[in-house]
């Protein structure tokens, strides 16, 4: 039960979160994947509390620190930017509910006209996937961005045994040529998003402790959406033809699809 979470709060007034690790190629200062794309979202004002608990929440994991809580949680005076609503919310394995699944899962099912997916792994359950493939079917533009340039050669190839069934469903798969995608993120209808360490795949949606920002109508949510768009231009699309459809292939899908729960 690894800790996936990637929180920064400076003061109790300012806070990060996001896919940004701190090493060399996410600010691609080394390209060992090519170019790094990743995405976080900066918090001011009340949202950044949640950070903070979600903070000293594995803090105190393992040595009880920090109890007092009150003195990190500041008293700020500011005026909302925003008329939309802007959610922090943590994931835990510990706890029976499955928190990032379900945000994901939620959004696909109130998609009414497109919904963009980006992550890193695309391994995902036989629900999840039927969502998706329901999406597409019922005329929502559904589309999902891999990476182009694999980090982990297994775990690529067990994305791509997905994609079949996906594209024959209508879901639009892409892969990043420039390289390395690591954001996660979500669009949906222009109108709802969600931004954090969450990865399509089991590790974190079962095993990890992770975090994410869920954004409705709230202006930045434009911004998240024509940065997946701008991303899509700079991938190639997936076909059906691509995808390994022979009997062989299929075989082989099949048996990556038997690992995936311990990926």
């Amino acid at each position: 039960n690894r800790d996936h979470r990637k929180i920064t709060v400076i003061d109790g007034k300012v806070g990060f979160t996001g896919g940004y690790n701190l090493a060399e190629e996410y600010f691609n200062r080394t390209h060992p994947y090519g170019y790094w794309k990743d995405t976080g979202i900066m918090l001011t004002g009340d949202a950044v509390r949640n950070l903070t608990v979600m903070f000293l929440e594995m803090w105190n994991a393992v040595r009880k620190i920090d109890m007092d809580y009150d003195k990190y949680l500041p008293k700020v005076e500011y005026t909302a930017k925003e008329q939309g609503f802007v959610q922090p919310y943590a994931d835990s394995p510990l706890d029976h509910e499955t928190t990032g699944e379900n945000v994901y899962m939620n959004l696909i099912k109130n998609a009414k006209h497109e919904i963009f997916f980006t992550t890193p792994y695309l391994i995902i359950t036989d629900e999840m996937s039927r969502e998706l493939r329901m999406a597409a079917r019922r005329g929502v533009d559904v589309r999902i961005v891999t990476p182009g340039i694999p980090d982990k050669k297994m775990v690529y190839q067990m994305t791509r045994s997905y994609y079949s069934e996906l594209a024959r469903n209508g879901v639009r798969i892409y892969e990043y040529t420039p390289g390395f995608i690591h954001a996660k993120q979500c669009v949906c209808d222009g109108e709802s998003a969600t931004v954090g360490t969450i990865n399509m795949d089991y590790r974190s949606l079962f095993l990890h402790f992770e975090c994410g920002t869920l954004l409705y109508r709230n202006s930045q949510i434009l911004a998240l959406r024509d940065d997946a768009l701008n991303t899509l231009r700079k991938c190639r699309e997936v076909q059906l033809s691509d995808c390994r459809t022979n009997l062989l292939g299929t075989l082989l899908d099949s048996v990556l699809r038997l690992l995936s729960p311990l990926m």
